[in-house]
């Protein structure tokens, strides 16, 4: 098991909470300038491990909140900078409504690459508690998160994101400014929570995508027909795969279709040939 030791303290690296240490301090300093952090800001920093990004924050902010799970690193974090407020749990299970209170949290983290999905989607659902947030992940998701339609990386996560934050790639980080070495690069990207998204049903939207990308080369019509009624929208949109559209389009086709009700039951007609020919909807 690899070990790290910085200013007498020495920890076995724990490979389930992702841990990776930066050794440049030009990389935090960056982060923190893109975050545009200010002293009035209700700061959170996710897993701040040895202080690397925290030193540079505090630079700004002189008193915010860390949340980190492993109670070794929490204990150099309280050791090293008793004005924090250091809580040591997961962050997955941290209540970011309570910590944000009355105002609005501004995240910065250089996440686990273990959870980061997990994380990303904790934000998404506490949009409204957060103003904005600054993350170094691997790179992989990085890209996966800005990707445009009709690429490789577009996917669930780009639709979901891009549908509720303006995201922005800001740079890549290489692998050797970190203790251990990980086996893939970083990058570092910002997430602002939109203020008007033209949704009524955000939960709803979010297992429609699910549904939509269920399985990426069938088109639309195969992966939605089971569980949505379809009556509403155009066959020419129904042919394309989910990789094609927009987060527009997806808004769009949202707002044409209901969900089927769990009682009804369709029926499919085919021809002698075996080919559907219409499909009708039988409810009790």
């Amino acid at each position: 098991m690899a070990k790290v030791e910085y200013k007498h303290t020495e920890i076995a690296v724990k490979k389930q909470l992702g841990q990776n240490f930066l050794t440049d301090r030009n990389i935090p300093k960056k982060i923190v300038r893109i975050s545009e952090a200010e002293d009035a800001d209700r700061i959170l920093e996710i897993g701040p491990g040895f202080g690397a990004l925290t030193r540079e924050i505090r630079g700004i902010v002189p008193s915010f909140t860390v949340v980190e799970k492993d109670p070794k690193l929490a204990a150099f974090i309280r050791s090293e900078y008793p004005e924090l407020t250091v809580i040591e749990a997961d962050f997955l299970k941290t209540d970011l409504q309570a910590l944000a209170g009355s105002g609005k949290l501004c995240v910065l983290g250089n996440i686990p690459y273990s959870i980061t999905s997990p994380i990303l989607f904790k934000l998404l659902e506490n949009r409204k508690s957060i103003s904005r947030a600054t993350l170094m992940m691997q790179h992989e998701v990085a890209m996966r998160i800005v990707a445009e339609p009709s690429t490789r990386d577009y996917g669930i996560l780009a639709v979901q994101l891009q549908a509720f934050f303006d995201v922005r790639y800001c740079f890549k980080v290489g692998r050797k400014v970190f203790r251990p070495q990980p086996g893939v690069d970083s990058a570092v990207i910002t997430l602002k929570p939109k203020e008007d998204v033209p949704l009524a049903d955000p939960e709803g939207f979010s297992r429609f995508v699910r549904c939509a990308f269920r399985q990426r080369r069938k088109t639309l019509l195969n992966n939605l027909k089971d569980d949505y009624n379809l009556e509403q929208t155009s066959h020419e949109t129904l042919a394309l795969r989910a990789e094609a559209l927009t987060v527009d389009d997806f808004f769009r086709l949202f707002h044409s279709i209901t969900k089927k009700d769990p009682q009804c039951r369709s029926i499919r007609r085919t021809n002698k040939n075996g080919r559907e020919t219409s499909t009708i909807v039988d409810c009790p």
